[in-house]
């Protein structure tokens, strides 16, 4: 149930470096500038205080200690103390400004995710499990957060701090000066190393974790389905593999943090030792012992920026792949966009008309999943389309709502051009029920208000009765705030569908379409709710995926699809007639009557496999 598959084309953050994710990302932070710059403000506080304190050293021991005089002494620490507790102030009031501007910006991030994820094309969403796009929104924001933000601070406070302590080292010794620099460059050199061998590992990590994730994440909801099949054990070692691969990741990433961290700190001491060897030997000679006291304090001062941007480092690599994530969820392609100039649909009768409609996906060039579909259906009836798997019944509703357009001719709805259209318009005409029932982990109520939120509960009442769900809802102890558990675990699937027509009906759309929306309940509830929807045939088009004779029966018209054409198209009784493909399918063994169960039928109304293979071989 794990997949590992990895989206493709994906551009490198890597080539471009950490200048253009600061450019990608750090718009998020304008909003917040003045936080920011307060932060920045204080930083330059603390960062001042941090690089003075090491003067008071020196003055408090040669002018106080070694001297003798008490006074100047006593003055000094109080000016010490006084600077210490300004140097505390300034570090918390940065710390918390720009904590506030972080989490700012990875709530406008996350809030520009979820948007783009709405917008993207359904098969970007598909290609992609869930546990990565959960990663991403979670974990890898944070990472971009603290790198865009904090991480940026750190390493600007960093380098103030180093300036400003080499300048003042510099300044009271040029000898002890240059000499503490002598491990700056090696310090530099393993940072760089070490960049570029954590880099890769980093990314490694990440998408692991979102393999964890998405399998952690499939399991769960698969729940009921491992434990009927009796996998729980099979489920856990696949688990357990990946696993297996985050840890032999996170291991050899953990080896080079160890090897790391411990040279940097044996690469600043041996600093320290020549510093203190060349300045003992300056104070044997007569310089005040206060210099050596004020160096080896400005010493640690030196080389902490140093050590704290190899710290950053991981973070900042860990950031750029985690934006290289961000961004490609950011970059992706967007779904059908509004034309220029798309002005809403006008709320009409609901006749829709496909005009010499081809559809291939990927474009001219590619096989044609729909080809020169001319059809109209008249506002206010009931079409039923039927055929075989891959026969283009699916992708006949998606260019409908718009997920598509075509590849060659138009779609009308009275009249009018759906590309001239804006999506939100003509989708709000639209309602559908997908055999594949969707359920969020909300209470029953919320689920069929779904599509208009501030509906009465009479109106929720109204739809659960043309749906045949209201008494039992109503029977329930908590009625319509029951939950219904995440996916609508809770109910059975006829129960499911039925609030999904519901929820459909409640948005009173001019137009209703329903794939195979009463598959999952019985015979004799299907058709209480297909007589529900004949009250409101006169208001509403209906288009119907059916997959039962009485479906077929009781619609006005028929459409009959075949490899992406149409193959008939009448009522019930001409097609029984005029069609051999259609009578493969609902003649009877002998009679001429179309009953189910002779017909190719289950018993229940559905089409068998054998009848099913009728519908691609009758015509050959």
């Amino acid at each position: 149930m794990a997949g590992e598959a990895r989206c493709p084309a994906r551009r490198s953050w890597y080539t471009v470096g950490l200048a253009s994710l600061f450019r990608r990302f750090f718009r998020y932070l304008r909003p917040y500038r003045s936080l920011m710059a307060a932060a920045y403000a204080t930083m330059l506080a603390h960062t001042a205080a941090l690089v003075i304190i090491p003067v008071f050293v020196r003055w408090i021991v040669d002018r106080g200690i070694i001297a003798g005089d008490r006074t100047v002494l006593i003055h000094s620490v109080i000016a010490l103390a006084a600077l210490a507790a300004a140097r505390a102030l300034f570090g918390f009031l940065h710390g918390r400004l720009a904590e506030v501007a972080a989490q700012r910006l990875a709530y406008d991030l996350r809030n520009e995710l979820f948007l783009r994820l709405g917008v993207v094309e359904i098969a970007f969403i598909e290609r992609m499990e869930t546990g990565q796009i959960l990663q991403r929104a979670i974990q890898d924001v944070e990472r971009i957060r603290f790198v865009v933000s904090k991480a940026l601070l750190r390493v600007m406070d960093a380098v103030l701090l180093f300036a400003g302590t080499l300048a003042f080292m510099l300044a009271m010794n040029p000898v002890l000066g240059a000499a503490s620099l002598i491990p700056v460059p090696f310090l530099a050199v393993q940072a760089f190393i070490f960049g570029r061998r954590q880099r890769p590992l980093a990314t490694r990590l990440q998408e692991q974790l979102g393999v964890m994730t998405s399998a952690l994440e499939q399991n769960l909801q698969g729940a009921r389905l491992v434990k009927a099949f009796a996998q729980e054990q099979r489920e856990t070692v696949r688990f357990q593999r990946q696993v297996d691969r985050w840890f032999v990741i996170s291991a050899l990433n953990t080896k080079l943090k160890a090897i790391h961290t411990p040279l940097l700190s044996l690469i600043a001491n041996l600093g320290l030792v020549v510093v203190v060897g060349i300045g003992g030997l300056m104070v044997v000679r007569g310089e005040s012992l206060g210099l050596l006291v004020a160096f080896t304090t400005y010493l640690t001062q030196l080389f902490a920026p140093v050590r704290r941007v190899g710290a950053m480092l991981p973070m900042t690599v860990q950031g750029l792949a985690s934006a290289e994530r961000v961004a490609e969820i950011l970059d992706a392609p967007a779904a059908i966009p509004d034309a220029p100039g798309a002005r809403p649909l006008p709320r009409g009768r609901g006749e829709v008309r496909f005009r010499d409609v081809s559809f291939a996906f990927g474009g001219e060039g590619q096989p044609e999943a729909l080809t020169d579909i001319d059809l109209t259906i008249t506002a206010g009836s009931r079409l039923a389309v039927i055929g075989a798997t891959g026969s283009g019944k699916t992708t006949l509703i998606s260019l409908l709502l718009r997920l598509h357009d075509p590849t060659r001719g138009a779609i009308e709805i009275d009249g009018i051009d759906l590309r001239g259209v804006t999506l939100a318009s003509l989708r709000s005409q639209i309602g559908v029920v997908l055999q594949d029932t969707v359920l969020f982990a909300a209470t029953i109520g919320e689920n069929i208000a779904f599509g208009r939120p501030g509906a009465a509960m009479a109106e929720i009442q109204a739809a659960a009765e043309a749906a045949q769900i209201r008494r039992f809802i109503e029977g329930l102890p908590r009625g319509y705030d029951t939950p219904v558990g995440e996916r609508g675990v809770t109910l059975s699937g006829g129960q499911k569908q039925r609030i999904a027509i519901a929820r459909a009906l409640l948005t009173d759309p001019r137009i209703l379409i329903l794939d195979d929306a009463t598959s999952s309940v019985d015979a004799r509830t299907e058709g209480r709710i297909l007589s529900a929807l004949r009250h409101s045939a006169g208001r509403r088009t209906s288009i119907v995926i059916a997959q039962r004779a009485s479906t077929c029966r009781d619609a006005d018209a028929v459409v009959v699809l075949e490899e992406g054409r149409i193959a008939g198209y009448g009522t019930h009784q001409e097609l029984l007639s005029g069609s051999k493909l259609y009578a493969a399918v609902f003649a009877s063994a002998g009679t001429g009557a179309p009953s189910p169960a002779a017909a190719g039928g289950d018993g229940d109304g559905h089409l068998t496999p054998a009848a099913a293979h009728a519908v691609r071989t009758s015509r050959r």
